[in-house]
């Protein structure tokens, strides 16, 4: 795959026919895509984007749910030289500001020309259309038509894709990325046994499965991508549906047998508490051999749970896989073994805190990441970025064939990331028996008495715990004004089936087991309505936005969604679409006017 890029991959894979993307929806029926399919109806698109004035280089924006549609527009920019922009669909209809302003944001950082969704998401986009002002508007592939179209070779080296980073402890950052960064990536992984085929002969009926969103690395180059490159059957569920029926995850398991699903921790905690026995009846986990775990600190409570819970249904906990991996790679840097069970090892408490780990068999348990992939390297670095010994605990930094080229137009940041070809993965962690362990993200980390907590340590300490939403626990610290002294609030959501009046008998045991937990005795836990925590698009904490909205008084649940509401919101954005449209053709005008000077 050396000089080969993601329009040569789906190309070979069109030729080679008899395999494709599987789309279930919420009935769990499915629609068949055949690459081959696919291919074609992507060289229509391509020629209806260089109709329309896309020119190479050029970004097209994605804002579409898991289905045919994002594949067609997603190589159909390829095929015409630009660059696809994924972001994320309106799912949190209670906080419908919030979106607008930060993917308006994110259009204008990425100078999308050109957005591309489908007609439901298209009545509420209005207003951050409006923000960023695509130059070609914005548009949906119903009912177009497509435009003869031949396609070219492209440069390895060119942009392929800009993937917005997670944006946990800052806004978002556009990671841009080129086809050999990708395919390098994706090879190396194939490499090393990440394949949907397995050990069975060539025609069986393995496959992959993901529920993950398109828009996220793990989901759009670690499964869709990935299962092209083999070429393999990739069986695709909407995200939605797995956070509101999680068996239904399952359910698709047992009846498509794929060798690899993966997930981060929060769905296999989802599954444990919200599956019922009636609910997977019948279910046969054996064919899953790889579960790979990512994309979140992983906790060794929540696979222990999850083994005990289905191993009955044939799940084996040699499947569990951890791995590490960020946008900024391309995704893959460590794997654990893939025929080995998980690797959990325990850690002295004192010695944490103070920057050390040390091994002791009492301690608190901390799971492996694995070995750097082919390739790549992993270090440990000191605040001065000098590496450090093993044994203590320090910045990330990680190097590889896939590291990204640069944060588009972002030069700053670039410079703050990337130090002669090594990147600073924001992370902190440490290095035991040559495998890679995190210890939180730099940025939030809880400092109190000198002593540097991992908010996820503490976090961890009210996994499954009564009363509270499965994984919505954030702990963040907070010095207050004219005080020198950090101190540690936790913000716990309570479970939806919970009582305002029972928040302060809840904020009090969770406070006791964090107490008993971590020896920390929080100055608040805070009980919030389903929702209120902040969060990235793909659901990962963000504990300053929550903490900082908590101080100013503005930190609220997402307004209820009722037709009353998303009806003004359709009027809003079609009053916001239409001063976008107008902008836009005066725009065109003083162009034409200029040229005829």
């Amino acid at each position: 795959m050396h000089d080969q890029t993601l329009c040569t991959l789906i190309q070979r894979a069109a030729e080679m026919g008899n395999r494709g993307y599987r789309f279930l929806d919420y009935r769990e029926n499915e629609t068949y895509v055949g690459y081959d399919a696919l291919f074609k109806k992507s060289l229509g698109v391509a020629g209806f984007f260089s109709h329309m004035g896309i020119k190479p280089g050029d970004k097209v924006a994605l804002i579409l749910p898991t289905g045919p549609e994002f594949f067609y527009a997603f190589f159909g920019t390829l095929f015409c030289g630009g660059v696809p922009v994924p972001l994320y669909p309106p799912v949190r209809l209670g906080r419908m500001e919030e979106y607008h302003q930060k993917t308006g944001r994110m259009l204008e950082i990425s100078e999308a020309r050109l957005v591309c969704t489908d007609k439901r998401i298209k009545r509420i986009l209005g207003r951050c259309l409006e923000i960023a002002g695509p130059d070609l508007g914005c548009i949906t592939l119903n009912g177009i038509a497509p435009e003869p179209f031949e396609l070219a070779m492209n440069d390895p080296d060119t942009p392929a894709l800009i993937q917005f980073s997670s944006g946990t402890t800052f806004d978002p950052k556009p990671v841009l990325l080129t086809h050999r960064q990708i395919v390098a990536n994706i090879q190396t992984m194939l490499d090393y046994g990440l394949n949907y085929y397995g050990d069975t002969t060539e025609g069986s009926s393995y496959c992959g499965l993901s529920w993950l969103p398109l828009y996220h690395d793990m989901g759009l180059i670690g499964c869709a991508m990935l299962a092209i490159a083999q070429p393999a059957d990739l069986v695709l569920i909407p995200p939605e549906l797995f956070v509101t029926r999680p068996a239904v995850w399952l359910r698709a398991i047992s009846a498509y047998k794929p060798i690899i699903s993966g997930a981060p921790n929060f769905a296999f905690s989802l599954c444990t508490k919200k599956i019922k026995d009636k609910e997977i009846e019948g279910v046969d986990l054996s064919s899953w051999q790889v579960a790979l775990i990512g994309g979140e600190t992983v906790s060794a409570s929540a696979l222990e749970k999850f083994i005990k819970r289905f191993a009955p249904y044939g799940f084996s906990p040699h499947a569990l896989t951890p791995v590490y991996g960020l946008a900024e790679a391309s995704l893959g840097v460590t794997f654990s073994d893939l025929k080995q069970p998980f690797v959990c090892n325990h850690f002295n408490r004192e010695q944490l805190l103070k920057g050390q780990a040390k091994n002791d068999t009492c301690g608190d348990p901390v799971i492996s990441l694995g070995k750097p992939l082919p390739g790549f390297q992993v270090e440990i670095r000191d605040k001065t970025g000098a590496k450090t010994d093993d044994s203590t605990i320090g910045s990330v930094y990680i190097k590889g064939p896939s590291i990204m080229k640069e944060y588009y137009n972002n030069p700053s940041a670039t410079a703050d990331a990337m130090r002669d070809g090594w990147l600073d993965t924001g992370d902190n962690g440490f290095i035991f028996k040559e495998d890679l362990y995190l210890y939180g993200r730099k940025k939030d980390l809880i400092i109190i008495r000198g002593q540097n907590y991992s908010p996820q340590m503490i976090e961890m300490a009210l996994a499954n715990f009564p009363g509270i939403r499965i994984g919505c626990v954030a702990a963040t610290g907070y010095v207050p004004e004219n005080d020198e002294n950090e101190r540690l609030i936790v913000f716990i959501e309570r479970d939806k089936r919970g009582a305002r009046t029972d928040d302060k008998k809840l904020a009090d045991s969770a406070s006791k087991k964090i107490t008993e937990s971590t020896g920390l005795v929080p100055e608040s836990v805070i009980v919030l309505a389903p929702g209120t925590i902040f969060r990235t698009s793909s659901g990962k904490f963000r504990r300053g936005e929550t903490l900082k909205q908590y101080i100013a008084g503005t930190l609220a649940p997402p307004g209820q969604v009722t037709i009353l509401r998303m009806s003004a919101e359709m009027i809003k954005s079609k009053i916001a679409t239409a001063r976008m449209n107008r902008n836009i053709r005066k725009a065109r005008q003083g162009s034409a006017a200029f040229e005829r000077l």
